[in-house]
């Protein structure tokens, strides 16, 4: 299943929500995999310019990208999408 990693900022409402209610981060990961067909494999809180970054598996790029627009709708998030293409992958088309 394809992988991507999707790096995110929330907003200030987003970030007054994880003060008032820090589960709703896995609400939204369970809402993800439920509604959208998006696993979050891994997720981590990072410092620097995002907030969290996010390994995710789906279907194909256009299961993220109907996610992520569904998020970033709420007014709590924005997000940047990375597709990640295996190493090992990479180097068989290079041969």
């Amino acid at each position: 299943m394809p992988t991507f990693i999707v790096l995110s900022t929330l907003t200030d409402d987003g970030a007054e929500t994880l003060v008032k209610n820090p589960e709703r981060i896995k609400e939204v990961n369970q809402e993800l995999e439920r509604d959208f067909g998006v696993k979050v494999v891994a997720q981590y809180a990072v410092l620097g310019p995002y907030d969290f970054v996010n390994i995710v598996e789906a279907e194909d790029a256009l299961a993220v990208a109907r996610a992520m627009l569904h998020l970033a709708s709420r007014g709590s998030v924005k997000t940047m999408t990375l597709e990640a293409i295996p190493v090992a992958d990479l180097i068989a088309r290079l041969k």
